[in-house]
Formats: C-alpha cells, sequence, structure tokens
C-alpha cells in the first residue's frame, strides 16, 4: 500500500475513533470520509473488510470489532435503521413479567419486520409514530463505554406497550394497574379496563 492510501486510511480511522461508535452504516461512513461515490464507497469497505478492518454485520452496516463482542440489543436497534426502542416480551422477560425467555429480542418502530443478525432474531412491531415518540418511560441505557446508547423500555412502558397490541396478553407476575392505567393516559394508549377488573386475567 502506498504512503498516500495508508495516511488516507489511518485518517478515516482516526475519525471513526473520534466518534466514539463501534457500528456504523455505509451511509454514515460516506459522509464521515466525504465519499460522494457508491462504487468507490463499497470497494472501500471491502477492502477493509478483507484486512478486517472493518466488519460486515448486515446490510449496509459495519463495525469496528467483531460483531460477537458487540451488544445484540445495539445491534437490533442499528440493524433496523430507524427510531425504535427495545420493548415487550425482551424487556417483560428481562423483569420477570413473562416467565418464558422469547424467541426474538423485540422492538417497537416505525415497520413490522423480523430479522436475523449474527444469529440473533429480532421482531420489530410497528408502532403508531404518536406513541413511538412519545418518550415517556423510555431510558438510555449504555450498551459500553464505546458503543453510544440503546432506548430501552421501562418494564411499565413494556407492559403499556404490549397491551396496546395485545390487550389479553397474559402476565406471570402482578401489574400495578394504577400505574399502568396512568402511563396509558399520559402516551394516549387505549384503555384496558377489562384487564383492571381482572387483573389475573
Amino acid at each position: 500500500m502506498s504512503t498516500g492510501k495508508t495516511n488516507k486510511q489511518a485518517h478515516r480511522f482516526a475519525l471513526l475513533a473520534q466518534m466514539n461508535e463501534k457500528v456504523f452504516h455505509a451511509s454514515d461512513l460516506a459522509a464521515l470520509w466525504e465519499i460522494s461515490n457508491k462504487n468507490t464507497l463499497y470497494t472501500t469497505l471491502k477492502r477493509y473488510g478483507r484486512s478486517k478492518l472493518l466488519y460486515r454485520i448486515y446490510k449496509g452496516l459495519y463495525s469496528i470489532v467483531p460483531p460477537a463482542r458487540l451488544d445484540p440489543l445495539l445491534l437490533g436497534t442499528k440493524a433496523l435503521h430507524e427510531y425504535c426502542y427495545i420493548t415487550t416480551e425482551t424487556v417483560l422477560f428481562a423483569s420477570g413479567y413473562i416467565s418464558q425467555k422469547p424467541s426474538a429480542i423485540t422492538l417497537a418502530g416505525s415497520s413490522s419486520k423480523k430479522f436475523k443478525v449474527t444469529g440473533n432474531l429480532y421482531r420489530s412491531r410497528k408502532l403508531n409514530p404518536k406513541f413511538l415518540m412519545n418518550p415517556l418511560e423510555i431510558l438510555n441505557i449504555k450498551a459500553d463505554n464505546m458503543s453510544g446508547a440503546v432506548k430501552v423500555a421501562s418494564a411499565e412502558r413494556a407492559i403499556a406497550d404490549m397491551l396496546y397490541f395485545n390487550s389479553h396478553f397474559h402476565f406471570d407476575k402482578k401489574v400495578n394497574w394504577q400505574k399502568i392505567t396512568q402511563l396509558q393516559k399520559q402516551i394516549g394508549y387505549p384503555l384496558t379496563p377489562d384487564r383492571y377488573d381482572n387483573p389475573a386475567a
């Protein structure tokens, strides 16, 4: 490799280091590296991939570390490539509201989609934008010290989300229905009074 190419490569990866991120979309890399020609971009990405400087994770998604070292929650939100957050079964299982581990990591986003990234299954449920963009009980959880944050619903938000998608969903742990009702009203979700009257249902 010529000195000019070596310097350009070093500059590009110095820019990536400044971003304090590990995962990038091809469009992000094109903008950061000021590459406007798509063929040049993908030739560059392929070359860096062969050299193990970058790892292709998913369609148009790359990482500067091996995918196995990345948080699966982060990978799912990055691969979906739209505003989204982790919720429903994934959060409900982690907080003990359901006892059976879900087969897929579950998200709410602006599209309905099932996909697989590095062996992990994901399911995104389409949520009306007026609900999706409501920040109530959505937490920013650090994936690690160099991967940014992942948006994750609180247990109460995940319950409210699940009732919106399936008002008859069964929970394995006692639910604070007063808090859930208040949250449903604040978000604008339809209320589910039959659940409050029959808390074990």
